[in-house]
């Protein structure tokens, strides 16, 4: 088992493509084998999913959270109707976040982002070891003018609030390796950094889409891209896997 590193945050995300495989079968079940066979790994302290919940209202859950929460020592975040979408959602818009217990939570906050398809934030003030830190999970739109917009408002959530090392995940749609102007310090108020690596489409990837960013003092000192004959079955997506160091 992998030893927990005090001076860093294990952080993976993925798009589950609603459980919808390639073969166009939705199979929440299947999903959440692959997700514990060939995703997850200990010492993951961070679990951001995309596309977790039913597209439409009232974006019922899919998984189960109770085996994902016994199998993998993670807690959901949304354990109460006041940080999910609704009584029938297991997180917010898609959205949901599970961490490790070397984490204490401080508070969580859900953003309701602009865009043809509703679109959302989850914030949470987290304690690792001492050190105060931010994590933001979302999927941002497809259109760069709409990731902005959604950009702006997070990033004007982060300027009322105490300034912390924040750390971005999550399905963030900017194809350009530099992040594009949503993911700028112009529209976000901060600098993110991180590796660029390809996860999409899940055959042969080449978009980095799924990106994990952070701002300073911490970097992404490691960033990976999972594959297996499971994962390339279940989603359009590949998940990514980084470590980001602690300020």
């Amino acid at each position: 088992m992998t030893a927990p590193n005090h001076g860093a945050l294990g952080c993976l995300t993925w798009n589950l493509h609603r459980t919808r495989g390639n073969d166009g079968v939705i199979d929440p079940a299947r999903t959440l084998d692959v997700l514990l066979a060939e995703v997850w790994s200990p010492g993951t302290d961070a679990l951001i999913l995309t596309e977790a919940d039913e597209e439409t209202p009232p974006h019922r859950g899919l998984l189960d959270i109770a085996r994902l929460e016994r199998e993998t020592a993670l807690t959901c975040l949304h354990h109460t109707d006041a940080l999910r979408w609704g009584a029938d959602s297991h997180g917010f818009l898609g959205v949901i976040l599970f961490l490790a217990p070397t984490l204490t939570v401080q508070d969580i906050a859900l953003l309701d982002l602009p865009g043809h398809c509703h679109r959302g934030a989850v914030v949470v003030d987290v304690v690792k070891a001492g050190q105060p830190l931010r994590l933001i999970g979302t999927h941002l739109s497809l259109s760069q003018p709409l990731r902005m917009a959604q950009m702006r408002i997070i990033g004007q959530h982060m300027f009322r609030r105490d300034r912390r090392q924040t750390i971005l995940c999550g399905d963030l749609n900017e194809w350009r390796p530099w992040g594009g102007l949503a993911l700028s310090a112009r529209v976000t108020g901060q600098r993110f950094t991180g590796p660029a690596r390809a996860t999409f489409p899940i055959n042969r990837p080449f978009l980095p889409l799924d990106r994990i960013l952070t701002t300073a003092p911490g970097r992404v000192t490691r960033a990976r891209v999972l594959d297996g004959p499971g994962i390339r079955r279940v989603s359009d997506h590949r998940p990514l896997a980084g470590q980001v160091s602690l300020g």
